[in-house]
């Protein structure tokens, strides 16, 4: 076998090299990978959920490739299989954004304010974001007294649970709600208070519209109220929910009304004013 020397070593690499300083590297290419990262960005908040079917249409993909991506997807965690045929974005997926939510600048801005509120209130207060039919929790500074206390930055909840996630439900359009909330979305595991089903809840949703407020009252879990007000943008759309949440035995629904509703809301309007001064409003 003939010996390799060191300038044939040198060509052999530089199709490699020159593969890499272009930025290509198609050679670094998984094809299956990109297949399911395809799969993945079509979900949004337009279309929350997927048939398998209409998955390999959009992605322009053969069905049985599709199927197999999806149920690896799923078994992995980063799609759920809902009882309706749809598949939605698990909590894995929601989960792999939370370090690039927490640079945004919403997090940034929020954060003193948000500090300063829970200081005055002595209490739990809660940034979060609607994904899907869930909120994503984006900023937790927690009362060592909450009943809640395995939430922390990245968890998930039901929205139609939620203070935060009924406010934010409040502001879709009827298509979006519809589209987002399904059987599946009301968890049976919840309060004493809690909704089942969306036609119970839509009346409720448009009261928050109109008054500009939401209020859980020991429907995501026993012995916990909170009250949620709007983070807006410059031109009015509602891109998160504050709220501070608090103990059932130490608050009453009047008394929440009456001391913590304004305390939230004035510094939702703060946190929005400062998004809207540092263009921040196109999150």
């Amino acid at each position: 076998m003939p010996r390799r020397t060191a300038s044939s070593s040198s060509t052999a690499l530089r199709p490699a090299t020159a593969a890499a300083d272009s930025g290509d590297r198609p050679e670094y290419r998984v094809e299956a990978l990109a297949k399911g990262l395809r799969i993945l960005s079509l979900f949004d908040e337009q279309r929350p959920t997927w048939r398998v079917s209409d998955l390999a249409t959009a992605a322009g993909l053969p069905m049985p490739t599709v199927y197999r991506v999806v149920m690896t997807l799923a078994s992995e965690g980063y799609l759920d299989h809902l009882p309706n045929g749809d598949y939605r974005p698990g909590v894995r997926t929601l989960t792999l954004g939370t370090a690039a939510l927490r640079s945004l600048d919403l997090v940034a801005i929020a954060t003193p304010k948000l500090t300063q509120l829970g200081e005055r209130t002595g209490e739990t207060v809660n940034l979060a974001v609607l994904s899907a039919d869930r909120v994503l929790y984006l900023i937790r500074l927690r009362n060592s007294d909450l009943v809640t206390a395995n939430i922390q930055v990245g968890s998930t909840l039901p929205a139609v649970h939620t203070s935060i996630g009924k406010l934010l439900l409040a502001y879709l359009d009827p298509a979006d709600l519809a589209a987002r909330i399904t059987d599946g979305s009301f968890s049976a595991n919840s309060g004493p208070n809690a909704k089942v089903s969306l036609a119970e809840l839509r009346d409720e949703l448009r009261t928050i519209r109109d008054q500009g407020w939401a209020m859980q009252d020991e429907e995501l879990a026993y012995g916990l109220r909170s009250v949620a007000g709007p983070i807006t943008s410059a031109d009015g759309r509602v891109l998160a929910g504050v709220n501070v949440a608090v103990p059932s035995r130490d608050w009453s629904t009047q008394r929440i009304v009456r001391e913590l509703r304004p305390d939230v809301l004035a510094t939702c309007a703060e946190i929005s004013g400062l998004l809207s001064d540092t263009n921040a409003g196109a999150l």
